[in-house]
């Protein structure tokens, strides 16, 4: 990465992507390593990861290392480094997103990806907290609004695989034919539902985030606690989140495109795909 560290013109978003870049490999760093690897005075890099921790991108480890946190290591083994970037500009982006999200609709709201058949939750805001732990990591992306917000807009090949594996669960449509009807309207309204889910009592909807090109990055889901929710209210604000945060996502990707093209040196300046 080319340039003066200390320039104003170096955006966060691009420290940010160099301090994440130092944990590729998946190794444990120091904070000297993590400074010099992305090219920072010590004080930005401490404040950034920091910063990093607090937003479960980094974990501290018992040593008083970093190492990357639970959004990012469930990415899988094999995971490049556009992927970790991606990730990290998503949960990043998202976490302010959310917060305001939850805040204004009363009521809790959580970033999910698909991961396989399943869908991963990357994190949740409440209304009277800034960031709280999912209630699960996992659950059926068929059973779920966010998962069929997300299988509506992924390839054919996702959606045979997850109809491959069945659709068995209470609740749930369980005919092929009828669950792509499903996703055919989510398509359509952009709008995914879903009924007691978690829990009786309460209901889910939840809608996609793209992240420029049509390409769907995640999802946003708001909890439903009928019947007290004002449905169109929420369906509302969800709409202007989901919207906010794509119109984000695709610009920090063009940006953080550029910084991991420049480091791999392919040099089209394409930002990576989710």
């Amino acid at each position: 990465m080319a340039g003066n560290t200390t320039d104003p013109g170096r955006s966060v978003a691009n420290k940010v992507a160099a301090i994440l870049m130092a944990f590729a490999d998946g190794s444990v760093r120091t904070l000297s390593e993590i400074a010099s690897s992305a090219q920072l005075p010590s004080s930005t890099a401490h404040r950034l990861a920091s910063e990093l921790v607090v937003w479960r991108l980094l974990e501290r480890t018992e040593d008083g290392g970093y190492r990357v946190g639970l959004p990012l290591r469930i990415i899988g083994k094999d995971a490049t480094e556009s992927d970790i970037l991606n990730r990290a500009v998503l949960v990043v982006r998202a976490r302010p997103v959310l917060a305001e999200l939850a805040r204004t609709t009363g009521t809790d709201a959580r970033l999910g990806v698909l991961q396989g058949g399943d869908v991963v939750y990357l994190n949740e805001s409440g209304p009277n907290e800034v960031a709280v732990a999912p209630l699960s990591p996992t659950l059926p992306a068929h059973a779920t609004a966010i998962g069929k917000a997300l299988l509506a807009f992924s390839p054919t090949s996702v959606v045979d695989r997850v109809l491959a594996e069945g659709l068995g669960t209470t609740k749930t449509l369980t005919a092929p034919d009828k669950f792509r009807q499903v996703l055919s309207v989510i398509r359509l309204t952009r709008v995914a539902t879903a009924r007691e889910q978690c829990r009786v009592g309460r209901s889910a909807i939840a809608m996609p985030v793209f992240s420029g090109g049509g390409h769907v990055a995640a999802a946003v889901e708001l909890t439903l606690h009928e019947p007290g929710t004002d449905v169109m209210a929420a369906t509302g604000a969800l709409t202007v989140a989901c919207r906010s945060l794509s119109r984000q996502l695709a610009t920090a990707f063009r940006e953080c495109g550029a910084v991991h093209s420049s480091r791999n040196g392919n040099g089209n300046g394409s930002p990576p795909g989710l």
